[in-house]
């Protein structure tokens, strides 16, 4: 630690320099950050799922609706506990800047399947009795600045016309993966205003034992196997994934890219040193031979290297995490639960170290190899 203000002193010869080199450690690494949790957090979102929970869509796709009639006939096949729909709805709020998913659902059913939404219990209760009332996330009250009680109007853009809903309930999700904001209605209000087709996008069943789940769902698609709505059925997790395969290898493409920008500034970060270096080669010559040793100069080069991309990581890292924890940012709801992972903060936290040796380690070298005589008549 003796030797930390003559390290100082040298990151302070060319101030613009250094903070420029600290700023391309730090905006790379945070970029770093950013990418990885993107992966991390479709990851996330594809892995989640109950065990006890399957989905069935018509086969065909998602898209194409399933007669409601399937409630009853899914409810009484052996091992089904539970059974519950519902319908994209698809509508725009206002200047529709702020996206934000709406689905028509059984509320009574849905809310039984999903006890990770938690809803006060009044509010609850005041949401299960009025059909045109809404259930909303919490992320909702602060984007649009709605409150209970409220009564709210979307635009229907598959289903068309204005659809006035009153909020009167909020839940919260146990599970930072599901999205806090979104908006729920009854089913029964979406099939009277469009004229009771009876129809559900897809059906969400909660089965008694998870190690029936392959068996359960392969006896659903089988009993509706030859009607004019066949099914696929799935458990949670896989319907869920599938969502996730739609952005297509986003893994690949963010890891390369990452890795990229990161490649980039460490050959901007070694120009730096190296640039350093050649400047101060008389200075290293006169060190040497006032005792300065051979591995004592490694050190200190490599100690200006390592404190320029520890505090650039410290800055671009640390920063990335607290910012999109303190705005709970989750990319207009197609990325729930977005937040650095401690397991990213150590990945980059390895990188950092590895840019440190690999823009350090030339300079350090030549540094406690250059020749005292030779460094002196070249400054001459």
């Amino acid at each position: 630690m003796k030797f930390l203000p003559l390290v100082l002193a040298n990151l302070r010869r060319h101030k613009l320099r250094t903070l420029l080199t600290l700023a391309s450690v730090a905006l790379a690494l945070f970029l770093f950050a950013s990418l990885r949790t993107v992966v991390t957090t479709l990851a996330a979102a594809a892995q989640f799922g109950s065990a006890r929970r399957l989905v069935t869509q018509n086969a065909t796709g998602i898209v194409f609706p399933l007669p409601l009639s399937y409630a009853n006939r899914l409810q009484a096949i052996k091992g089904v506990k539970a059974v519950s729909y519902a319908n994209w709805f698809g509508g725009r709020y206002g200047d529709n800047k702020r996206f934000f998913a709406q689905f028509a659902v059984d509320p009574q059913s849905y809310l039984a399947i999903y006890p990770e939404m938690v809803v006060p219990e009044d509010q609850k209760q005041a949401f299960l009795r009025e059909r045109s009332s809404a259930l909303i996330g919490r992320r909702l009250l602060d984007v649009f600045g709605w409150r209970v009680g409220q009564n709210i109007t979307l635009q229907g853009t598959i289903y068309p016309g204005d659809w006035t809903f009153t909020i009167r309930g909020v839940y919260t999700p146990t599970d930072a993966v599901i999205n806090d904001d979104m908006l729920l209605f009854h089913h029964d209000y979406f099939e009277e205003r469009i004229g009771r087709p009876g129809i559900a996008n897809w059906y969400v069943i909660e089965i008694e034992n998870a190690d029936s789940a392959a068996t359960i769902a392969k006896t659903i698609d089988q009993q509706f196997k030859n009607s004019s709505a066949p099914t696929k059925t799935g458990t949670e997790q896989a319907f869920n994934a599938s969502f996730s395969t739609m952005w297509g290898n986003v893994s690949l493409l963010m890891g390369t890219i990452g890795m990229a920008v990161v490649f980039a500034i460490l050959l901007v970060t070694a120009n730096a040193m190296m640039m350093s270096f050649r400047e101060r080669m008389s200075e290293i010559a006169v060190l040497k031979t006032v005792g300065f040793t051979d591995r004592i100069l490694f050190g200190l080069v490599m100690l200006e290297s390592g404190l320029i991309t520890l505090v650039g990581a410290l800055i671009g890292l640390g920063g990335a995490k607290l910012l999109y924890r303190a705005t709970n940012f989750n990319a207009a709801g197609f990325l729930p639960g977005f937040d650095v992972t401690t397991n990213t903060l150590l990945v980059g936290g390895s990188i950092a170290l590895l840019l440190m040796f690999a823009s350090g380690l030339v300079p350090a070298i030549r540094a406690a190899r250059l020749p005292v005589v030779q460094a002196l008549r070249r400054a001459e």
